[in-house]
């Protein structure tokens, strides 16, 4: 194989097109950008590959309630009401969780619940 380069080959005089040259130095700024983008939410710890926020977890409910209260302009007495519907309404959710663990545990043997069991911890936030 021929170890000459792209520039070598190329015929003397000739110049770089420069819509090819254009194109690949935004595709070089989008990728160095997605890169540094990654990087810092992973080592800022915003981005947690292995353990993403469940739905009720209380980072997850702060981070939504005060979403919803900057989005929606929410007056303090506005906040309050709605904090406490949200918190009935997680409640319920962890209820139904609940009775439904234990109706699948019931239709399981002792290893097939002990199984689940590690499914169950592998979903849990740390």
């Amino acid at each position: 194989m021929n170890s000459t380069s792209v520039l070598e080959r190329a015929p003397a005089g000739r110049s770089w097109n420069p819509k090819l040259a254009c194109a690949a130095t935004l595709v070089l700024v989008f990728l160095s950008g997605a890169v540094v983008g990654a990087l810092a939410l992973d080592l800022g710890g915003v981005h947690n590959r292995q353990r993403p926020l469940t739905f009720d977890s209380p980072q997850a409910k702060a981070l939504y309630f005060d979403h919803m209260q900057k989005e929606l302009n929410l007056t303090p007495a506005q906040t309050e009401q709605v904090q406490s519907v949200l918190n009935d309404f997680w409640q319920y959710y962890r209820t139904v969780l609940s009775d439904g663990k234990q109706r699948v545990e019931q239709l399981l043997d002792e290893e097939q619940r002990k199984k689940f069991e590690r499914l169950l911890q592998q979903q849990q936030p740390h």
